[in-house]
């Protein structure tokens, strides 16, 4: 499981049998401390979060299997949950993006 923040929305018009009705976010990619890491991600989105969300995904196989009624669709990254709160060393990271 790793942390991120959704950065923007993506639309598709042609997607693969099984992704009907699955939104997909932008999303980039935090380390430990809560600092991007540079890497942006499309990523399948199992609940409902937008732009500037403080996130949690996973990737790989556990990604397809995340998202509701469907399993072995072709997902690398998906969200699966909303951080409300996240501490490191003492620190709380900050829930909005910095401007």
């Amino acid at each position: 499981m790793y942390l991120g923040r959704v950065t923007g929305r993506l639309v598709a018009t042609v997607r693969y049998e099984g992704m009907d009705g699955v939104k997909l976010q932008l999303l980039e990619s935090l380390d430990e401390a809560g600092v991007p890491t540079g890497e942006q991600l499309v990523a399948a989105c199992a609940l409902s979060v937008g732009p500037g969300d403080l996130v949690h995904y996973v990737d790989g196989r556990e990604a397809a299997l995340a998202l509701p009624d469907e399993t072995f669709v072709p997902v690398d990254v998906a969200i699966t949950g909303f951080v409300e709160q996240a501490e490191v060393n003492g620190a709380e990271l900050p829930l909005e993006a910095p401007q």
